[in-house]
Parts: C-alpha cells; sequence; structure tokens
C-alpha cells in the first residue's frame, strides 16, 4: 500500500531565508491542512486549521511500516509531521518508510521543481501544480502585517477570507494529485535503494545540523558594518559623490580624475584597473575602497544568524542530488560549497580580535579588515562544546578517478607512490626528471605549467580552458598556451582516448539502439518508456548509479559536427532546455559522478563507525567527535579503503583536527 500526501503549514519563521528547521521549531509551527491519497482512490484533505483530527485510519497508515508514504520534497513532510507527532528518535525509524518524488525527478535529470518538473514531463494541466498557491501560501503560511484595514491581526486565518481558504485546500489537494501523476509516470525508472539509503543518510546529517560560534559572528558583523561606515565615508569624502557605491557615478568621476574610458567596475574590472596602478593617488585608493566594500561573502555572516536554531546549530545546509546531471551535492543558504579560503597564519588571533569587536587591532595586524573577516568565514562552524572536528579530504580525488578510469599506467603509478601530480605532469610534457623539479632549481617553474594543465585540460579543455582556469595570471602568456595543451595530450594519450571513446559509444548507442560497454564496466544504452512518454541516454557507472540523459536525440552542434543533445536544467538561464555534449564533457560527468560515489561510501562508511559527519564540503568530511574517539589518522585510513565496485583506483586522504573549520 502506498500513500501520497501534501501538508500545508504556518510558521512565522520564514523558511526561504532560515530553512526548514528553524521553520518548524519555530514556538508557533502548525500543520494547517493534510491531502492524502492511498493508492488509486480520491484524494482527501483533513483541515487541521479549523480543528479537524486526522482519521484513525490514516494515522495507522502513516505508522504502519509496509506502507510507503511518498512526498514531493519528502523531508519537509516527513520532518513535520514527526514534530507535530512529537516522535524524537522516533523520526528515525520513520524516515525509511518515505519516498522523494523530488528526488525520483533529479535522479531521473529533471528539474527540482514541482510545477517545473510537472511541465518536463507534460503532465495535463489538471495535474499540474496550481499557480495560484503563492499568493495563497503567502496570505496563510506566514505573518501579516498588522493595518487599520485588518484590524491590527498579524496572522490571516481561514475565516478571514473562506473562499480563499476553499482556493487554497483545492490547491493542496492538486500538490498531491501532481505528485502522484509524477510518481506513476516515472514508476519504470525506480530510485535504487542505495540512492534511497544515501538519502536517509543525508537527512540525518542535515537534521544533526553543525554548531556555530555565535561571538565569532556577532563580532564580525560588528566589524563589517563599522568598516563599512569608515570606508563610504572616506570614499564619500575622496570622491564628493552623493553615493560613492553608485556604479553611474564612479565611473564619471574617474574618467573625470584620468581620462580614462572605464568599461566596467565589477570584481574583474576593478582588479584590472589596480593592476594598472593609475598615476592618481586618490583613483587607486577608491579602487582599493570598492574592492574592500565588494566583499559579498561577508554577507554569509547576516545569513548564519538567519539560520541559527535555538540551541546554537545550522541545519540544513546540504541539497542531496542538487546537481542532478552527476547527482552531487548542492550548498543551501550558507552556501558551504563556496565558502572563500583561509591564508592568514594566525587565524586565532584573528578570531580573538573580532570577537572582542577590536577593529583597530585587525587593522594593524591585517590591514583588509573586510578580507581578513571573510576568511574567517569558515572558522564560525566549530565543534560541539567538549569535542573535536577531523576534517579530511580525498586528495586529488577527479585526477585518480580519470586515470583509473582512462587506465593512464604513469599517472596510477605517480599516485600509488608520491602522489605529486603537478611536478609529474610537468616532468612528462617536458621531458624534465621530476627530481628536478624542486623549489630553488630552475625547472621548478614548469610546476605551474603542470598544474594548470592538471586542472584545465583533463576534459578536452583547450587554451580557453586554461585561461580560464587562470593561466594567465600565473605569468604564462597566451600565445604558449597551445604548445601546453599539445603536450599535455601527448602525455596523456588513454585519457584523449576516453573523451572519443565515450563520444563514439553515445552516438552509436543513438543510432543503433543498442547498449555500448566501455572502460570499468560503464554502459552507455539508450531505454524508454513508451507508455509514459519517457526517453532517456542512461550511462551506468561502476557502483551500479546511473546518470539519466532526458529526451536524447542526434543534431549538429555549434562546431557542425553531430553531438547527442538532450534536455537539461541550463546553467544560465536555469530553464529545462536542449543541451548538447560531447566527449570531454561525458568523461566530466562520469569521473564527477565516480568521485561523488566514492564520497557517498566514505558517508555510509564513517556512520557505520559510529562518528558524527556535520558537513561535507566537495570531496571533504567534517566529523564533530569526542576528542579522544578517533584520529585523522584514522578517518584517513577510512576514507582510503579500497572500494570494491573501484577495484584498482588509488584512493587517498589528508586530514587534520581542529577547534574550528578551516582550509588546512
Amino acid at each position: 500500500m502506498d500513500i501520497s500526501i501534501d501538508i500545508e503549514t504556518y510558521s512565522s519563521v520564514d523558511i526561504q531565508k532560515s530553512g526548514l528547521y528553524k521553520y518548524v521549531q519555530s514556538p508557533d509551527f502548525q500543520i494547517l491542512l493534510f491531502a492524502y491519497k492511498i493508492d488509486n482512490s480520491p484524494t482527501k484533505i483533513i483541515d487541521l486549521a479549523v480543528g479537524y483530527k486526522l482519521p484513525r485510519n490514516v494515522v495507522l497508515h502513516l505508522f504502519d511500516p509496509s506502507v510507503i508514504k511518498h512526498a514531493y520534497n519528502a523531508a519537509f513532510e516527513w520532518y513535520c509531521l514527526s514534530k507535530h507527532f512529537n516522535l524524537g528518535e522516533g523520526m528515525w525509524n520513520w524516515l525509511p518508510q518515505w519516498r522523494c518524488t523530488m528526488l525520483h525527478g533529479a535522479y531521473l535529470g529533471y528539474p527540482m521543481g514541482l510545477s517545473s518538473l510537472g511541465e518536463a514531463l507534460k503532465l495535463p494541466q489538471d495535474k499540474r501544480k496550481m499557480a495560484v498557491g503563492k499568493s495563497l501560501i503567502n496570505y496563510f503560511c506566514k505573518p501579516c502585517k498588522p493595518t487599520r484595514t485588518n484590524g491590527g491581526r498579524t496572522r490571516n486565518l481561514p475565516r478571514h477570507e473562506p473562499e480563499k481558504w476553499k482556493l487554497f485546500k483545492e490547491y493542496c489537494s492538486r500538490d498531491v494529485d501532481a505528485e502522484n501523476a509524477i510518481l506513476k509516470k516515472l514508476s519504470d525508472f525506480p530510485v535504487p535503494d542505495d540512492v534511497q539509503n544515501q538519502w536517509e543518510l543525508d537527512m540525518k546529517i542535515n537534521e544533526k545540523g553543525i554548531q556555530l560560534d555565535t561571538a565569532l559572528i556577532d563580532g564580525a558583523l560588528y566589524c563589517n558594518s563599522a568598516i563599512t561606515d569608515e570606508l563610504m565615508k572616506e570614499a564619500s569624502d575622496l570622491t564628493g559623490l552623493e553615493n560613492p557605491k553608485s556604479v553611474i557615478q564612479l565611473k564619471r568621476w574617474i574618467q573625470d580624475e584620468t581620462g580614462e574610458e572605464i568599461s566596467a567596475l565589477d570584481k574583474a574590472g576593478v582588479e584590472e584597473l589596480l593592476e594598472k596602478n593609475l598615476q592618481q593617488d586618490n583613483v587607486n585608493r577608491m579602487l582599493a575602497i570598492r574592492k574592500e566594500l565588494g566583499k559579498s561573502s561577508n554577507t554569509k555572516y547576516q545569513t548564519m544568524t538567519e539560520c541559527i536554531c535555538r540551541d546554537g546549530r545550522v541545519r540544513g545546509l546540504l541539497q542531496f542530488y542538487g546537481a542532478n546531471r552527476t547527482g552531487r551535492w548542492a550548498g543551501r543558504f550558507v552556501q558551504v560549497q563556496n565558502l572563500p579560503r583561509n591564508y592568514i597564519e594566525t587565524l586565532d588571533i584573528a578570531r580573538k580580535y573580532v570577537k572582542q569587536k577590536n577593529l583597530e587591532a585587525i587593522k594593524l595586524l591585517y590591514g583588509n579588515v573586510p578580507d581578513t573577516l571573510s576568511q574567517l568565514i569558515r572558522t564560525a562552524f566549530i565543534p560541539t562544546e567538549g569535542n573535536k572536528f577531523v576534517v579530511a579530504d580525498f586528495s586529488a580525488i577527479e585526477a585518480r578517478v580519470i586515470a583509473w578510469l582512462a587506465g593512464e599506467q604513469w599517472r596510477l603509478d605517480v599516485f600509488n607512490s608520491h602522489g605529486k601530480i603537478y611536478e609529474a605532469s610537468a616532468s612528462s610534457m617536458f621531458g624534465v626528471p621530476i627530481e628536478k623539479i624542486k623549489k630553488g632549481n630552475p625547472e621548478y617553474a614548469l610546476r605551474a605549467k603542470g598544474k594548470v594543465a592538471e586542472l584545465a585540460l583533463g576534459y578536452q579543455g583547450s587554451a580557453g580552458a586554461l585561461i580560464s582556469m587562470g593561466a594567465l595570471k600565473m605569468g604564462l602568456t597566451e600565445d604558449e598556451l597551445p604548445d601546453i595543451v599539445n603536450r599535455w595530450r601527448k602525455a596523456n594519450p588513454r585519457i584523449k582516448d576516453l573523451w572519443y571513446t565515450c563520444e563514439s559509444a553515445a552516438l552509436e548507442v543513438m543510432h543503433t539502439g543498442k547498449p555500448v560497454g566501455i572502460n570499468k564496466g560503464i554502459i552507455f544504452k539508450h531505454e524508454y518508456d513508451i507508455n509514459n512518454g519517457l526517453d532517456f541516454f542512461i550511462i551506468t557507472l561502476p557502483s551500479g548509479r546511473e546518470l539519466f540523459y532526458p529526451h536524447p536525440f542526434l543534431s549538429q552542434n555549434d562546431f557542425g559536427k553531430e553531438a547527442l543533445h538532450y534536455y537539461g536544467t541550463s546553467q544560465q538561464s536555469k530553464g529545462f532546455s536542449i543541451q548538447s555534449t560531447y566527449g570531454g564533457k561525458l568523461t566530466e560527468n562520469i569521473v564527477q559522478a565516480i568521485a561523488r560515489d566514492c564520497l557517498a561510501v566514505t558517508l555510509q562508511r564513517l556512520d557505520e563507525q559510529g562518528l558524527d559527519v556535520v558537513m561535507h564540503v566537495h570531496d571533504e568530511v567534517i566529523i564533530d567527535c569526542p576528542k579522544d574517539k578517533i584520529t585523522e589518522k584514522e578517518v584517513c585510513r577510512i576514507m582510503g579503503t579500497p572500494i570494491s565496485w573501484a577495484a584498482g583506483l588509488p584512493l587517498k586522504a589528508a586530514g587534520f583536527e581542529s577547534q574550528y573549520y578551516m582550509k588546512d
């Protein structure tokens, strides 16, 4: 038996800013409506806001382990109902009975929103999310502003707008119908048990949350506000402008002062002008001020205050299957996947002065206050009192995976020995003994070329990829980039072959309809469900997980070459639209997906050891544990343990222990 569920709720906490967990933990949290559908029976709705109770048979179904509960973004229904029924730790026994239809769609390569997924699947209009929902949610599910017209109330209740409430009930019921229609349409391509288990572990990690250093956050917000006021005053005095943050006003002022035409004053434009070192000191200083004021990463401190729960922890920072092309996790709210790096060597001292709100000491020791605050963002994450962080990450995981996948033996030899891939790559590219590529020798300059080549060229990149990866800022010239590309490809013939193997296999599958196997048991295939109008190009990974490319077809790409096309979420428009791919991009998808699966195995292994992973960032895990529980060496050993489906993949991890998170 299956039951599909959708609920509507009220809380004074803004879920968009603060997240699910703080939203539900609010004292005024309440479930307003409960809509459900048991198997193929008609959808019913229970109006909890006006005092009705859930029928006994529904409650029995909810807690019957043999009944599967389905919901769109099931984390929401599961957590809200766990709070409603006051389950406490019992919610973990309940979680395996839930299935998330949003995850199901994402696993198959579709967008995550219920409305956009219904549109992508071309559901009939009566099975799609109602467009009126947003205004109804704003009216009934959030506090309202007290006015003379509404009698000074701070919340809208069903009696205030009965017709709207009737429509809201219809909206809630329609969401169940939409979720159920999606579930049926996708049923021939189910989410594998392994991925379901990973989702459940992700729920555990997100609900556990991670402790925040509230004293540091408070100090950082104070210092940021104070230095912003100082810099704005200096900028006004310097330029005489009414609003020195105005791009139009500032452009005109710089042009008047220097006579130069200013094309842009974004981050890159300011950097370019500062590198020019214009003759006017006042202009250079104003550009430096703009650069300091542009540290948008410091808004993360404000985001932390909005998300922090009453116990000082922040929850829900990770989005499972957030990158549905590879299945990687994405960041939410604080966006831990793009935290600024830290280079300050005296982090303890910097943290102390920020907590003390000692702006003068920070300026004296570190100069640039916004940059200092930016570098300390990572350190706002701290272990539970009395515990420590053990932080460990896979070393060069993508470089290891692609070497293993392609069978590039010299690279595997490097990873199985000293691991110095940048030096080894330069040695292979330029025919210089690796022993000579060390600090103090002239040959050490080749390491930069090896490094940028490794970062940019593994997925069929060329000179443009080198530039994007910062080759010119490393001191390389555009003239030497084609030579670096050619040398890297010549040194890595098996990786180059892998690109073309992926591309030709994809074309063959689309032409013949027959599966094609490539390296390490990877299978390319084309499958469809005629009854539901589903059509997928599929890549089966060594782990058994699959990557889905919806509605594939062959067409000419921008270079006039036959290529695989499919529908996916555009990085630019965020809409579900036609995408084109090629051998290097398919290789990138596969490599990143395998690296993701290695992390998923590691998370499960650490959980089985009774270790609390409170956060993970890319290929790095952060464990919050008692000081005598485990060492970083033991964690690295677990992470380096061979994986059954990846025989011969040379995994290795490096780590450290700390009283706050940082980039070691």
